[in-house]
């Protein structure tokens, strides 16, 4: 891979010094993009195991929370039972101390509403039980596959840090260098070369001319165009895709040959 310097203070970079650091830069992103291929879906899995999780969690909690509401609203419709049948046993005693019709019936009246009461009570009461029972066997299901999923989280994380393992220091050693890459390319370029990397589906940014076309996304690049490249006086890049392009000169230098052609396959 060719080294790219620090300038020197007041000493103006020239295209091929920055077409070059961008080269190496990609020679090392895409190395570690191969790292990551490798874990392939992974850690994307593991994330949504734990996304998964959480949701069940929660759903647990909440579910459990309704239950215990509903208790204790059975237990105060119970306590509205309770004082319904205190009422009319007291009604029920005044009604035999009544002088006349008009209490009389102004006391059952009372007592009919406070057994309304009772009845409405008890019916709220087996409601309430019957969605208590739904959301207890809703709850036991959802720990069944709260366990399982936490099974699943477990051997995945297994997997993933098994690979990981494999290949962090590498990868470390490898992020490093990819670092020191970017402090020697001007902010600009660099601001540029993220964008298109991140828009990349493979991740490539500076791609070389193959068989006349571009080499990332193969559209015939012009002869005029393919000169202006191998010159080296500007940036040029692609019409179709934005990849910045290189001569396969530049992007063979020196013993790095092998380097450049895996990264070029990409």
């Amino acid at each position: 891979m060719a080294k790219a310097t620090a300038p020197a203070a007041g000493k103006e970079v020239t295209v091929e010094k920055k077409l070059t650091a961008l080269f190496n830069l990609q020679q090392i992103d895409s190395k570690i993009d191969k790292i990551q291929i490798v874990r392939g879906e992974l850690p994307l899995e593991v994330r949504d195991l734990e996304d998964e999780l959480i949701g069940l969690e929660t759903r647990v909690v909440n579910l459990t929370e309704e239950a215990k509401t509903m208790d204790k609203e059975i237990a105060a419709k119970k306590n509205t039972i309770k004082d319904a049948e205190a009422l009319i046993k007291k009604y029920t005693d005044q009604q035999a101390k009544v002088r006349n019709n008009r209490e009389y019936d102004s006391l059952s009246k009372e007592i009919e509403f406070q057994n309304l009461e009772i009845q409405l009570s008890q019916k709220r009461i087996k409601e309430f039980a019957a969605t208590i029972d739904t959301k207890k066997e809703v709850i036991v299901e959802a720990k069944k596959v709260l366990d399982m999923r936490k099974d699943d989280l477990k051997r995945k994380q297994k997997e993933l840090d098994e690979i990981v393992g494999e290949t962090q220091k590498e990868e470390q050693d490898l992020i490093k260098a990819s670092k020191k890459a970017e402090a020697l390319i001007e902010e600009r370029l660099l601001i540029a070369y993220k964008r298109i990397r991140s828009n990349s589906r493979n991740g490539l940014v500076v791609v070389s001319v193959e068989r006349d076309a571009c080499g990332g996304c193969f559209n015939k690049i012009p002869p005029q165009r393919q000169m202006d490249i191998r010159v080296r006086k500007k940036i040029i890049v692609c019409e179709h895709c934005g990849r910045i392009l290189i001569d396969q000169e530049l992007a063979g230098i020196k013993e790095e040959k092998v380097a450049v052609e895996e990264v070029d396959q990409d």
